[in-house]
């Protein structure tokens, strides 16, 4: 399970950031075998869908909508998983934007 019901209930809904300047980004999900990032600033528990900022490694970050479900069953190499950040902190999202340029 990527998110716990302990952290699930203290996201932000859908829309909830809507306008926001810089909304915070709550959530760090990857791939521990490559260099995806998906960063949720919005979640849906009803339809377990998120929106955030999307960080595939092709040079096209975005924000979009994705699905929980979908990352949850992404087989990986050696039997990973998609897998949350344990250790993110929450941060403004043109935080992560600027260390996703950073980095790439």
């Amino acid at each position: 399970m990527l998110i716990p019901h302990e952290i699930e209930t203290t996201l932000p809904a859908l829309y909830e950031q809507d306008g926001a300047k810089d909304p915070m980004v709550h959530i760090k999900f990857f791939n521990p075998t490559g260099g995806q990032s998906w960063y949720l600033t919005e979640y849906n528990a009803e339809e377990n869908l998120a929106f955030g900022w999307v960080d595939l490694s092709n040079g096209l970050p975005e924000l979009g909508y994705f699905s929980i479900s979908e990352l949850e069953n992404i087989e990986l190499p050696y039997h990973q998983k998609i897998e949350r950040d344990v250790y993110f902190k929450p941060s403004p999202l043109s935080q992560i934007k600027a260390e996703s340029r950073s980095a790439g």
